[in-house]
């Protein structure tokens, strides 16, 4: 599908939950319910927003297909680099599993059954977020020394790998350095991702760079087949798992602009909320900007 095909069936009211579906939940996340298809799984991206690590009253209707329709996007443009876990032909996995729903089908990815890697893999071109902090703490990130005197939202000299440890549902990442990440998974498997990761960063960022946005970092999850075959899994180079800002608007010294949940972050911190759940109701003109920078990166990245 198009951007303006996507655009115009995004839904009018946020979509957060999906009891009516006749498939075994195996599990929840802050975003993404996950059911078993017996031979495969269905990955169904609702319209739950989170911040502070909680999931807010209200929804952005459509992001999660936003999220879906930009994964699928990228996983087609990366399967040269390497496979990845969604089943070849979704269409035909949709209609014979009878998932007819348009908004379903857009929101959701049937894919392998496969065993995620222990470890997330982080991979940062721009010294921004917990990794500005630690710098500036440190000079350090994830145990990697940087240049002195460097600046926020700085480009780095070449992009770094800096893997956290993949927290149960409630729990924090925390970051963690190649050794700690070699003890994890193996040395073979971790050299693996590591290279994997920054390639796949490089990659994004000049295809968002011809596009006129920055891709400063990203996250990506492997998993393994019982072969062992490693494939690229859950979501690929989404506004969720990676920051992009409007290089027209990029500048050191502060934290840009982002196609993100920034904005619904920056209202929160202007509220009296300490950040504990329940979490605050979202004004309508908060909801309906959050959906605009979210369908402004589908439609810069798919043109």
């Amino acid at each position: 599908m198009t951007s303006a095909e996507i655009a115009a069936a995004l839904p009018s009211e946020a979509r957060t939950s999906f009891d009516d579906l006749p498939f075994p939940k195996i599990a929840s996340g802050k975003v993404r319910e996950i059911y078993d298809l017996g031979d495969a799984l269905l990955l169904v991206a609702s319209d739950r927003l989170s911040a502070f690590d909680v999931i807010l009253p209200d929804g952005i209707p459509g992001k999660g297909i936003i999220l879906t329709q930009i994964s699928l996007w990228w996983f087609a443009q990366t399967e040269e680099l390497i496979q990845n876990h969604l089943f070849p032909d979704q269409t035909a996995e949709f209609a014979r599993r009878d998932i007819l729903d348009q908004d379903l089908q857009l929101r959701s990815m049937i894919v392998r059954k496969l065993k995620p890697l222990t470890i997330e893999c982080v991979a940062r071109g721009y010294l921004i977020g917990s990794g500005w902090s630690s710098y500036q703490k440190t000079g350090q990130v994830c145990g990697i020394t940087l240049h002195a005197n460097l600046r926020q939202a700085e480009k780095l000299p070449e992009a770094i790998f800096t893997p956290t440890t993949k927290a149960p549902q409630g729990g924090h990442d925390e970051a963690i350095n190649d050794e700690q990440g070699i003890a994890a998974i193996g040395a073979e498997l971790y050299d693996k991702v590591k290279n994997l990761s920054l390639e796949l960063y490089q990659f994004g960022h000049d295809r968002a760079r011809d596009v006129g946005m920055i891709l400063a970092d990203t996250k990506f999850e492997f998993g393994t087949d019982t072969d062992g075959a490693l494939y690229l899994i859950d979501e690929a180079l989404t506004p969720d798992s990676s920051r992009y800002w409007p290089a027209d608007k990029y500048q050191v010294d502060c934290s840009p602009p982002s196609y993100d949940k920034q904005f619904v972050r920056d209202h929160l911190l202007t509220l009296d909320w300490n950040q504990q759940a329940p979490g605050p109701i979202l004004p309508a003109e908060v909801i309906t900007r959050t959906r605009e920078i979210y369908l402004t990166a589908l439609k810069k990245l798919l043109g």
